[in-house]
């Protein structure tokens, strides 16, 4: 099979070769994988190719004016296009951006229609169509559009606004959240409905996310949910089933809670399946869910995969395949990026695990 069978088999739950894999990792670990299997520094497909990586996200590239800027005397980052403000933190275990700033903490409905946002005109969708081609034509991988932030409420208002207001917001129908959310979602939409247009016949599924749990219980309301979050996802649900494109949805923490309603959207898969959280175990999850939803994630990377040996990690690894695997319907990753306090022979142990794994 090639990638691109092996998981779209996967997303309608019929029989695969081998359990389709993926990865995501921080920046100590993937260097550090890369060294091990003697790929240059820039080798990205090269470690991919060593690992089986059987999927890769594509999107049009942004061509307009920079929108957003940092302050250097301050170390502060900005993310050009939406004006997130991070700085740049190291620790033992790596490094990573941390939020300082919120733009658009004390914003009124004034200060957010007139914040800096793309237009949807000044992306690439030729290039973004130039690309799908190439890879068509080299190894074959499924290829996906958007990200675990497309279409997200919280976590993006929450690095505008902070996550305190980014919530309340929500619970009270703040005006300015509200616009907020509208206009950036509003843009989101119409890129990804150009980029869908541009590139069809090559985009194999579409991939949104929001965070809807904590480790221990929902971070919000079911009916919080479908007030706020479920109607503003629709419609980029709506446009993917347009183009025939099954849709998976990131959702970290004990997120089950939604799970019905994602189903009831169209939603066909969903991403994390965080272990050790509330009700999220693989046994629950197959069970409540298990064909009518595929699965991918499910591998803790705050388990034996940092903490363990490698033959607990195999062990971790086996354990989770043997749940979710039987009836299809399930894509190997990691529940989120593994981090650097990994050891290095402990995620080469598991994924030699999966490529290993008899159906």
């Amino acid at each position: 099979m090639t990638s691109r069978e092996r998981v779209l088999n996967a997303f309608a739950h019929e029989k695969t070769d081998h359990v389709p894999i993926n990865y995501m990792a921080n920046g100590g670990i993937n260097d550090r994988l890369k060294k091990h299997f003697g790929v240059s520094p820039g080798g990205e497909l090269d470690l991919v190719d060593h690992l089986h990586v059987d999927f890769r996200g594509m999107g049009a590239p942004y061509t307009g004016p920079r929108l957003h800027f940092g302050d250097t005397a301050k170390g502060i980052n900005a993310d050009p296009l939406w004006g997130q403000r991070t700085r740049r933190v190291n620790h033992k275990y790596g490094s990573y951006e941390d939020n300082v700033e919120f733009p658009l903490l004390d914003a009124d409905e004034q200060a957010v229609a007139g914040y800096p946002m793309p237009d949807p005109d000044d992306f690439d969708y030729d290039k973004a169509l130039a690309w799908c081609k190439a890879e068509r034509l080299g190894r074959n991988r499924a290829i996906f559009a958007g990200g675990a932030g497309l279409g997200d409420v919280i976590n993006v208002n929450g690095r505008l606004r902070g996550m305190e207001q980014a919530l309340i917001d929500l619970y009270t129908d703040d005006p300015a959240g509200a616009l907020l959310t509208d206009r950036r979602l509003a843009i989101e939409l119409r890129v990804t409905e150009r980029l869908l247009e541009r590139c069809k016949g090559y985009i194999d599924f579409l991939w949104m996310g929001e965070d809807l749990g904590t480790q221990r219980g929902p971070m919000i309301s079911l009916e919080l949910y479908r007030r706020e979050i479920k109607p503003r996802h629709k419609p980029f649900i709506d446009l993917a089933k347009s183009y025939g494109l099954p849709v998976m949805l990131h959702c970290c923490g004990a997120s089950s809670f939604a799970f019905e309603d994602f189903i009831e959207l169209g939603i066909d898969a969903v991403d994390t399946l965080q272990p050790e959280a509330a009700g999220m175990s693989p046994e629950i999850i197959k069970r409540d869910f298990g064909g009518r939803l595929a699965f991918h994630g499910g591998v803790s990377t705050a388990g034996p995969l940092a903490f363990g040996s490698v033959e607990e990690t195999i062990a971790d690894v086996l354990h989770t395949l043997d749940v979710y695997t039987p009836g299809g319907g399930y894509m190997f990753s990691p529940a989120h990026m593994i981090q650097d306090n990994s050891p290095t022979e402990n995620v080469v142990a598991m994924y030699r695990t999966v490529l290993e794994y008899q159906l």
